[in-house]
């Protein structure tokens, strides 16, 4: 067992030791994997965009493969705003529609606002536990978005779960799955 704070820091380290073409396996085995999923009812998907020299799973890759194999599927990315800690919803693009923010996150400049309702949702994460619990960057964006939302909450990870995240908040969303590059983990 181990605390959040423990768990953002290790996570944290063990990103930044990998090398590029490392993170360029782990990207390509967590995009395989997501090419399992059961697209036939999904008419919406929230993409979280990486910072990628955080090596944070790379969603660019995702978004292409949505874009060509399943065109009709909207894909949603998000805009924070770090004053309230939320996000607002935008129908992805282009990529020359991305600005970096002051934290070099991508985000959406002029899309459109999406103010449809999620079928999936793909939650970026440091760290998660078996149960589904997950470790983010401690702000809450996603515990705030997701907290009343009825969709399915899928994680990106490049290592598997820790047996269990011993500070867990009663506002904490659980994942419903988690992808990693060698299995996918279901919680529900």
């Amino acid at each position: 067992m181990a605390n959040k704070s423990e768990l953002r820091k290790q996570a944290l380290t063990q990103r930044k030791s990998l090398t590029e073409d490392q993170a360029d396996q782990l990207n390509e085995a967590l995009l395989v994997a997501f090419k399992t999923l059961d697209f036939s009812n999904i008419n919406s998907i929230h993409l979280f965009l990486p910072t990628l020299h955080h090596n944070e799973p790379n969603t660019f890759l995702f978004i292409d493969w949505l874009q060509l194999n399943h065109p009709k599927i909207d894909l949603v990315v998000p805009k924070a705003n770090f004053e309230t800690n939320t996000m607002s919803n935008y129908i992805f693009k282009d990529l020359a529609d991305l600005k970096n923010n002051h934290y070099q996150i991508p985000e959406p400049q002029n899309a459109k606002p999406f103010n449809g309702v999620l079928d999936l949702v793909l939650v970026p994460l440091l760290a998660f536990d078996q149960k589904g619990y997950r470790v983010g960057y401690g702000k809450g964006f996603y515990d705030r978005f997701l907290e009343n939302t009825d969709t399915q909450k899928i994680g990106l990870s490049f290592f598997e779960p820790v047996a269990q995240i011993n500070d867990v908040h009663l506002n904490d969303i659980r994942l419903d799955k988690c992808i990693t590059p060698n299995k996918i983990y279901s919680f529900v």
